[in-house]
């Protein structure tokens, strides 16, 4: 059966693209694929910024928008670098996912492991340091250059007579001897939005933080600026939150930073409760406001302060951000609205999302999220289900899980969903370079989060060497 896709949009070159230009390829059915990313080079998240994101106030560029010039093609001055695409890694990173079960199911990662790793969870663990993942990505994409364009950001997508015309704009252009920005645009069948959701730091509203930044601006990051534990010895550090970036900056600040190292959090993960007990650690309830009084002064829920602070830390997750669709997709609560199965436009599947899921095996998931789509655009999948069904699994899926953004949380249903993506895309077409996607395995959940069981194992290890001394007396033998 001929496709009526033929031309297709990627926007996103990182773990979710990389999947999706492959997926899409091995059809061989489409005239034309396109992968654009405003990076200078492919990786995403997995992408290191030596310097990083600047504090959000009063509201993030990227959600900003450039004037589009009147007329295109055109060329213009420079637009500002937009400093929320700077990412959140740091040096010593390594990933948090079982590398067996976090890699796509064609492409194990090497055994690489990092001192920072090994000294903390042995030889041949399942982390893997930043930089074997990033090259990792780079050698899946080596194949598939001819499709990509860096350096190149969809200021807005739109239906206009059944196609979806992109506005692209390429900084970094040269021409008669000036830096340039150019501006064109290409009309597509279907879109495929790639584009992740680690790029804009959530930082909560809290009374005062904007006033307060503004008077000690160098006082507030989110986790997204974390680059080392250096820049916080011997500091008063307030950390805020409860999860695993959390848990993190805990991890390495419990024993350098002045004693106590606060820790506001409203709720925290069961997981990783052992971190957030460590010794020289205190733990407060949610932030009630902050003021430039003091030096800096955190007011917590319970009435308690702290004053003079340092350095508070927002390890509060990311918002969601797809400033480029022609629809406000996102809720206030921080969900992306209309998706079937977190992918699939309801209304119009020429318009789909790749890599909108979470608590999902990462990499893997992206994977079958994107032979599903390529199979779909390429009329070999079976039919999605009706409008009507579609909007009753969201909201059937609300009630299940919230209207927030744990909406996109994919635990404790891993296997329905692999495998309801599997019989979705069905088998290879003949011909093909394609592949049959394997069905889920029931230890893939165990080997994807054993990372987690090795950092608590750790984590008691240290609360028991720090513990203090017991004294035991004796009383004294007779002579």
């Amino acid at each position: 059966m001929a496709t009526k896709y033929k031309r297709v949009a990627v926007i996103g070159a990182g773990p979710s693209g990389a999947a999706t230009v492959r997926a899409l390829a091995q059809e061989g059915v489409f005239d034309t694929i396109r992968v654009f990313d405003q990076r200078h080079e492919v990786g995403g998240t997995w992408v290191y910024d030596e310097v990083p994101d600047e504090f959000p106030v009063p509201r993030p560029a990227a959600e900003e928008k450039i004037p589009v010039p009147a007329n295109l093609p055109a060329l213009t001055a420079p637009a500002p670098p937009d400093p929320t695409v700077r990412t959140g890694l740091y040096q010593h990173l390594d990933s948090n996912v079982g590398a067996e079960i976090m890699s796509f199911t064609y492409a194990p990662f090497p055994m690489i492991n990092s001192a920072f790793g090994v000294s903390r969870y042995g030889l041949n663990n399942p982390t893997r340091p930043w930089k074997v993942v990033k090259k990792y990505l780079e050698d899946l994409f080596a194949p598939y250059l001819q499709y990509l364009s860096l350096n190149t950001r969809v200021e807005k997508i739109e239906k206009v007579d059944d196609k979806w015309l992109l506005t692209l704009r390429r900084s970094n252009l040269v021409y008669q001897g000036k830096t340039h920005d150019f501006w064109w645009q290409e009309t597509f069948d279907a879109v495929i939005a790639a584009t992740g959701h680690y790029l804009i730091a959530n930082i909560p509203d809290v009374p005062g933080l904007a006033e307060t930044a503004r008077a000690f601006p160098s006082k507030f990051e989110h986790s997204k600026a974390w680059r080392s534990a250096n820049n916080y010895v011997g500091k008063r550090v307030v950390v805020v939150g409860g999860n695993v970036s959390a848990a993190d900056i805990v991890d390495e600040l419990y024993s350098v930073a002045q004693a106590p190292l606060i820790v506001s959090q409203r709720s925290s993960n069961e997981a990783l409760e052992n971190v957030f007990n460590l010794p020289n650690v205190v733990r407060k309830p949610g932030i009630k406001s902050v003021s430039p009084e003091s030096g800096g002064t955190v007011e917590f829920a319970d009435g308690s302060r702290v004053q003079n602070t340092d350095k508070v830390i927002f390890a509060t997750g990311y918002k969601l951000s797809y400033p480029y669709l022609p629809f406000p997709a996102v809720t206030p609560e921080n969900r992306l609205a209309g998706f079937y199965q977190h992918i699939f436009n309801i209304g119009d599947p020429s318009l789909a999302v790749v890599g909108q899921v979470k608590a999902a095996l990462s990499f893997r998931v992206y994977e079958y999220q994107a032979v599903a789509v390529a199979r779909f655009l390429a009329g070999r999948s079976k039919p999605l289900p009706s409008v009507e069904e579609q909007r009753r699994w969201e909201e059937d899926r609300i009630r299940y899980k919230g209207s927030n953004n744990r909406f996109h949380e994919i635990k404790p249903d891993l296997g329905e969903y692999f495998n309801g993506l599997k019989q979705f895309a069905g088998p290879p077409a003949a011909g093909t370079d394609a592949y049959d996607l394997p069905a889920f395995q029931d230890d893939w959940a165990e080997k994807g989060f054993e990372i987690l069981q090795l950092k608590d194992k750790y984590w008691r290890s240290l609360r028991k060497e720090k513990a203090p001394a017991t004294i035991i007396t004796t009383s004294k033998p007779k002579l």
